[in-house]
């Protein structure tokens, strides 16, 4: 269910630059040939043809993971804990991480030509141009054709799809990813006008931390995901914490602030989702029974969690604008919430102190994670910068 969730954010994200980019153009072109006055007529043609559109990606979707479910099928080859199936997983997941790097800032990493054979569009410009000839055709039969085009971006999703090595895994991964494409290419001419380039370049960049999440978390995947995504959530935070007053030593890190602050949210989402999956395995009754400290601490995380709610829904220049002086007053919740998180991670985590039984490495583990949250803060005073004579390096906040 989670692969589900973050291919549709994935698609989401990106239809904001490259999709609107790409394919923009076509799907106004394809709007322009249905000549209905009335928008009910309207939304059903574009309805029809971004539904073709999904559905031939799902189709390649299932033909993808069927061959992939081919190469790994019979005796241990296809078991989950097979060394064909980790390779593959390994494989696909640093392929989604270099997808994402180059998305988040293109001078990272060089394209992969192989597998980018298209980055310069020259293809997918030749497509576009013979497909906007065809406008005469069903809504339907044109969204098939459609979901045919070679897109660099529809990559990331295709390789998921593969390591799937499932058909019906693969085609609800594609078609997951096309549901996340779905606003965008549906409003296109409505869309576009509430965003600013800056914007929706924004949004492109988060959907690349997205692409860099799915690698990660499929290279990672195993039993520990509840302890991966709660980390991960957690870095993002410090991170998201510290940019400001270190912008002049990393100012790299003030400039994907507010991303890494969305992304600490969807990675706390996450670690709520595999929680409850897999730990509870949806039976939430079981809360009941664990201690008072580790109860105490499954409501410290909800609270971070609400907490980090509306700084992400507010993380925008539209919302500085709005609230004026109150939007740092309001994101300052995040200090909170990162103590919340810590004490839950040490009440309830199996790396800390709230295990059953307790080992030295716990208790290190857990001196540890208070002791980095406890510089974190002090990275965050301009009092303890002046301390050690570096106040004229601290970044004040405007």
């Amino acid at each position: 269910m989670l692969d589900f969730v973050l291919m549709t954010t994935l698609g989401f994200l990106g239809s904001f630059g490259h999709c609107l980019g790409m394919c923009g153009p076509l799907t106004a072109a394809f709007s322009l040939t249905d000549r209905t006055p009335d928008a009910r007529s309207r939304l059903l043609f574009n309805l029809w043809l971004n539904g073709g559109r999904i559905l031939s990606y799902g189709l390649v979707g299932a033909a993808i993971g069927g061959v992939s479910s081919i190469v790994v099928a019979g005796g241990q080859l296809a078991g989950i804990g097979s060394d064909v199936r980790r390779a593959m997983a390994i494989f696909t997941g640093l392929l989604l991480i270099w997808f994402g790097l180059v998305q988040i800032q293109p001078r990272w990493l060089p394209q992969m030509p192989l597998l980018h054979p298209l980055a310069q569009g020259r293809l997918h410009n030749w497509v576009n141009h013979w497909m906007q000839k065809l406008t005469l055709a069903p809504p339907i039969g044109l969204g098939l054709l459609w979901g045919l085009m070679p897109c660099g971006f529809l990559y990331a999703a295709q390789i998921k799809a593969a390591e799937t090595a499932n058909p019906w895994l693969g085609a609800a991964t594609m078609i997951a990813f096309g549901l996340g494409t779905l606003p965008m290419m549906l409003g296109v001419s409505l869309s576009a006008a509430f965003f600013s380039r800056d914007r929706r370049s924004q949004l492109f960049q988060l959907g690349g931390w997205v692409t860099l999440a799915i690698g990660l978390l499929t290279v990672l995947r195993s039993s520990e995901m509840v302890d991966y995504t709660g980390h991960i959530a957690l870095v993002l935070l410090m991170l998201t914490l510290i940019a400001r007053p270190m912008a002049k030593l990393w100012s790299g890190l003030l400039q994907y602030r507010r991303s890494l602050g969305v992304g600490a949210f969807i990675f706390s989402v996450f670690h709520v989702a595999h929680t409850v999956s897999h730990t509870f395995n949806w039976n939430l009754q079981g809360i009941r029974f664990l201690p008072f400290s580790q109860q105490l601490g499954m409501v410290l995380g909800i609270l971070a969690l609400l907490a980090m709610l509306p700084l992400a829904l507010t993380s925008s220049d539209r919302w500085v604008q709005r609230l004026g002086q109150r939007w740092r007053q309001l994101h300052l919740l995040a200090i909170p919430a990162l103590i919340l998180i810590v004490i839950h991670a040490v009440l309830v985590g199996s790396s800390y102190w709230g295990v059953v039984a307790p080992t030295a490495w716990h208790y290190g583990r857990t001196i540890a994670l208070v002791a980095g949250t406890i510089l974190i803060l002090a990275v965050r005073s301009h009092t303890v910068w002046s301390w050690f004579g570096w106040g004229k390096g601290y970044v004040k906040s405007k």
